[in-house]
């Protein structure tokens, strides 16, 4: 029983010891504040997209002509990308953009996934 308590606590550190010494090979390549100040960037930016995203879904189902429930909405940095598998007449095509373009946030918009009638 002795040997086996004292093989766990040999184990045990050296489990603790590598994972000490792999810790500090990760934070030392990049300054953690740099490391951070990235990932609150890509944070910041899927937030602005999962917005824009809500936004224009909202927009487009409230919209009367539109089928809004029909059409899907992706956006990636600020780029709207809508998408349909049922056919749109040119105006709701038209109307759907115009809709995206006005959020805030938005870069620019796609309509090449939208069917037209």
């Amino acid at each position: 029983m002795k040997k086996f308590a004292i093989a766990a606590a040999t184990a045990t550190a050296l489990t603790l010891t590598m994972a000490s010494a792999a810790f500090a090979q990760t934070t030392t390549t990049q300054a953690p504040m740099t490391l951070a100040a990235g990932e609150m960037t890509k944070a910041k930016e899927s937030t602005s997209d999962t917005w824009i995203t809500t936004k224009v879904k909202t927009d487009l189902v409230t919209e009367k002509g539109i089928p809004g429930t029909d059409i899907k909405v992706e956006t990636n940095k600020g780029v709207v990308s809508l998408s349909s598998t049922v056919a749109v007449t040119d105006a709701q095509k038209t109307t759907a953009v115009a809709i995206a373009k006005k959020i805030k946030g938005v870069k620019a918009v796609s309509a090449d996934g939208l069917k037209a009638e």
